[in-house]
């Protein structure tokens, strides 16, 4: 099969994953900056979901130029994806609802690590799909930033039944792993550079 399909429907769902998320945003109830202020927590956890929403869009799109052919499992493992991702506006909302409660920052974490292996598992199915998408292989090695988000997702999930400051560790954890995937995968780009220049 080709993978035209399987990137145009992943590009709607995650543009209405967006969508969603910003209009689960209230506007404040007066007209003052000190109203506004109040909406903090609300405002931060829409902006680290949009940015891991963003993350796995561009990673998704880099992904997708590594391959050739696909198969039926390739689109149940991206529909996998897009179940864990469509799941960000509801933990997005609850979290900045309850101030980053212990038991939303685990759920919060918890659904950004189930996202992290159902795109593991997508690679693993691409790659597995046919021979032609060799150059995904290439590119993912040892895979060790996917490791280490997967170990610090886990920390995330637990840390917050320490307390409060289990719970500022969650965040800060959720907070590294993104800035660690801020910038597209380059291990993809040197593969696709090296392919074009053989």
């Amino acid at each position: 099969m080709t993978k035209s399909r399987l990137e145009a429907f992943s590009d709607g769902v995650l543009a209405i994953i967006i969508t969603i998320m910003v209009l689960e945003l209230r506007t404040p109830q007066g007209h003052g900056w000190s109203e506004l202020i109040r909406l903090w927590p609300t405002l931060l956890a829409y902006v680290l979901s949009f940015i891991y929403v963003g993350i796995y869009w561009n990673n998704h799109h880099h992904l997708m130029l590594t391959v050739r052919r696909i198969n039926g499992a390739t689109l149940w493992a991206n529909l996998h994806l897009l179940f864990w991702l469509s799941l960000f506006p509801f933990v997005s909302g609850w979290v900045g609802e309850s101030r980053f409660a212990a038991v939303t920052m685990t759920c919060y974490a918890a659904v950004a690590l189930m996202a992290a292996v159902a795109y593991t598992i997508l690679a693993a199915v691409i790659v597995r799909a046919d021979t032609s998408n060799h150059l995904l292989a290439d590119a993912l090695g040892s895979d060790t930033k996917g490791k280490l988000s997967l170990v610090a997702y886990v920390v995330a999930i637990v840390s917050p039944f320490a307390g409060q400051i289990g719970t500022v560790l969650s965040g800060l954890m959720m907070i590294a792993v993104a800035l660690m995937w801020l910038i597209p995968d380059r291990r993809i780009e040197a593969v696709l550079e090296r392919e074009k220049r053989s």
